[in-house]
């Protein structure tokens, strides 16, 4: 059999060539996957700035809510008889009561 008008490659072209390919299609693969967990972290990176961004709304809420807010009279009561306990002294009269 004759091999007229057919290239004849050598064992060392079909060998280069096969690394080749598969290099290029390893290449291919890590760009691909390179490319996946680039926007993942863009993702993630985009989420929690929103969340910051509603943490940040909700302190700024807070924070407005509670310079608008009217002490009411009964909690005011609360908080005075709160404040009458700290007082120093009151274990001295105590003292006296038990002495009487």
């Amino acid at each position: 059999m004759s091999s007229e008008g057919q290239d004849h490659l050598s064992k060392a072209e079909i060998s280069k060539d096969a690394v080749q390919s598969g290099a290029e299609a390893a290449i291919g693969t890590v760009a691909e996957v390179a490319a996946i967990i680039t926007g993942a972290i863009k993702d993630v990176a985009g989420a929690l700035g929103g969340l910051a961004t509603e943490l940040f709304e909700i302190k700024d809420a807070s924070k407005k809510a509670m310079d608008q807010h009217v002490d009411d009279p009964i909690d005011q009561q609360v908080d005075d008889l709160d404040d009458l306990d700290d007082l120093d002294g009151l274990d001295d009269l105590d003292d006296l009561d038990d002495e009487v």
